[in-house]
This record gives structure tokens, sequence and C-alpha cells, in this order.
């Protein structure tokens, strides 16, 4: 597996070997050892998936109370993944990183405890799978509005064809949001 620092520090993608024949395909998702070797974490308290059609925009979600670190990969269909930085006391805070994750190279983003998260359903069909390091908490959870003027995050589709829930068309503004120290 490949890991690589993306242009937020603490940012990672992980790109696994995918072996492929005439029968298909096969990828590691997980390994122990590796994960201790990049100084990632090792207990995941809860392993989540979603699916979502092309247009679904999911996002800027964080937790205040039990933070939790993700590492997401699509098992199949493409998204445009975005890491936004929330703790304030970072050089980088406000700034995102946008990168291209599919089920065919089967690459995950490690996103640490202090960041947002969104992401862009590309295809028809997409399954999106995450592991995270501390439990789901509904009061701890926050939402920065997707289309935040101070993030300027460009997202690849015309914004009348996005699919946004209502809780999402609701996030804060960046300059209101409860961020981390």
């Amino acid at each position: 597996m490949k890991i690589t620092e993306t242009a937020l520090p603490g940012v990672l993608l992980l790109t696994p070997t995918v072996y492929r024949d005439d029968r298909g395909a096969f990828l590691e998702t997980y390994n122990h050892r590796r994960m201790i070797e990049a100084g990632l974490p090792t207990v995941w308290v809860q392993d989540n998936f979603s699916r979502s059609r092309k247009n679904v925009l999911r996002g800027i979600h964080y937790q205040i109370a039990q933070a939790q670190g993700k590492l997401v990969r699509v098992t199949h269909g493409a998204v445009l993944d975005v890491a936004v930085d929330l703790r304030r006391s970072s050089p980088n805070f406000g700034r995102h990183v946008a990168v291209a994750l599919n089920g065919e190279v089967g690459a995950m983003l490690w996103i640490p405890v202090g960041f947002g998260h969104a992401f862009l359903a590309l295809t028809e069909d997409v399954g999106f799978a995450y592991k995270v390091t501390d439990y789901y908490s509904p009061s701890g959870e926050r939402t920065i509005a997707w289309n935040d003027p101070d993030l300027a995050i460009q997202w690849p589709a015309a914004q009348e064809s996005l699919i946004i829930s209502e809780k999402d068309r609701k996030g804060s503004s960046f300059r209101d949001a409860e961020v981390f120290d």
C-alpha cells in the first residue's frame, strides 16, 4: 500500500496494490501492521456505508463531541471527496483538499480528527464505506454549508443539479461554525 501526504498535512491518500486477472480483482482494504507503520489509528469503533446516486452531495460534516477520524473509500462508482481543516490553531485553518476516489483504484482517504468531510457522487451509483475512530454523537454533530463562499470548494456539477439533504441545506456558515481549538 502506498501512502501519500495530500496538500493538507495529516490528510493521507492510501492507495492499495490491486491484483487483477481474468477472474476480477483483489485488493487489501486494511492491514493492521501497515496502519501502525504509517501512524494511523488501528482501533475503529464503527464501520459505515452509504449508497448515493449521481449528484448527491453529502456534507460538510464533523462532530465536536466524540470527534471522529475517518478512513473513507468508494466500493463502487466515483466521488469527489473533500476534507476541510477546522482546527483554529492550524496554519491551514479553513483550507480544503479535494481528492477523486473510485472503486476501481480502491484508494482511501484518511481524514483526521479536526477536519470536516464532504463528498459528491460523480457516477450513477456510488457505494461509500468508512471506518471511524469514535461513535456517532447526534448532539455533537455539526454541518457547514457545502457552498460556503469562504471555503470556495469547486464542486464539479451544476448547483441546480445537486441533490442535498435538508440538514445539509441548513448548514452553518464557516464564519459562524463551532470548530476545533
